[in-house]
């Protein structure tokens, strides 16, 4: 069973955020699309996955650090309390008068009872001298185990905070709303959609990817266009239409564009977890045509005196 902070690579006493930036970068390195060939990866990338489903659940992260469960979150072994040692320690282990040894499980001395130990194994019990000790109560019944999911969100989806239909394990499908600033490696939980446990389901994770886009790119919040123009609309100026996450929107060009230009649409990005939204970048692309004989014939009776390259000493 592997410790979820080592298998993450943080400290015992990371804070959340270090998990969650812990995780992210695995998770892109380790990605089962990323290494489609190889099998390794996406066998540590669900270790990873697991271990930060166990981090991020507050209570199971809690348990885990008293050592009431082990890395795969299932409960401890029973044979620790009392100052017990852990195998491989090495000697006797326990204050005076008895314990375990790590050396063929020694029950030391004293006058200890043996139904202390079974009382530990099996909880409840009768009083002393009715067979079994009180005093340890029952061991909480372990809830079932997470299951994870991976979601593939289309972009505009991601940009737009649109619902995905899910269908989960039980063959119920709902539909998820995804949480404003959502990004690839995001997760959600869905309490008590998990496998049945006697303490209970566990949840449901849902691990986002977000795709990308045929012209559409992300920059932070903000959503980036390269927007082709004609020479006319260049020189002239005017309103073009341009594609948006929302819908396609009028935009102004000024007069004597170059390429390379960028303009700014307010309010066109992804939702920011504030509430706001980031802004949509147009970075305007001149597109000459190749074989225009107009086009070549009025260059050719035209002179540009300038010399466009003079900043950079050429």
């Amino acid at each position: 069973m592997a410790d979820p902070y080592q298998t993450l690579g943080v400290a015992r006493g990371a804070s959340e955020a270090d998990i969650k930036k812990a995780y992210r970068k695995l998770a892109k390195e380790l990605h089962p699309d990323r290494n489609k060939d190889n099998p390794k990866a996406s066998e540590r990338f669900s270790q990873v996955t697991s271990a930060y489903d166990l981090l991020t659940d507050k209570d199971k992260r809690a348990r885990f650090d008293r050592g009431e469960i082990d890395g795969d979150g299932n409960p401890a072994s029973p044979f620790g309390f009392g100052g017990g040692a852990r195998p491989g320690a090495g000697g006797r282990a326990g204050g005076p008068g008895g314990g375990f040894s790590s050396a063929g499980f020694e029950f030391g001395g004293g006058d200890g009872d043996m139904s202390d130990i079974f009382e530990g194994l099996f909880g409840g019990g009768q009083a002393r001298g009715g067979g079994f000790a009180s005093g340890f109560g029952r061991r909480p019944q372990p809830k079932g185990a997470n299951i994870t999911y991976r979601l593939q969100v289309p972009f505009i989806d991601a940009a737009t905070l649109s619902p995905q239909r899910v269908t989960l394990g039980d063959g119920k499908t709902i539909d998820l709303k995804l949480p404003a600033g959502v990004e690839t490696g995001t997760q959600m939980k869905l309490t008590g959609k998990g496998e049945q446990g006697a303490g209970g389901a566990g949840d449901a994770i849902v691990a986002i990817e977000v795709q990308g886009h045929r012209f559409f790119t992300r920059d932070g919040d903000d959503v980036r266009l390269d927007l082709p123009i004609t020479l006319g609309e260049a020189v002239a100026g005017g309103a073009v239409r341009v594609p948006t996450v929302d819908k396609p929107v009028m935009l102004t060009i000024p007069k004597g564009t170059t390429s390379g230009k960028t303009l700014r649409l307010k309010g066109k990005g992804f939702h920011k977890k504030d509430g706001s939204r980031g802004d949509q970048l147009v970075t305007l692309m001149i597109d000459v045509p190749a074989d225009d004989a107009a086009l070549q014939q009025f260059v050719a009776s035209w002179t540009d005196a300038r010399n466009p390259r003079a900043a950079m000493g050429v």
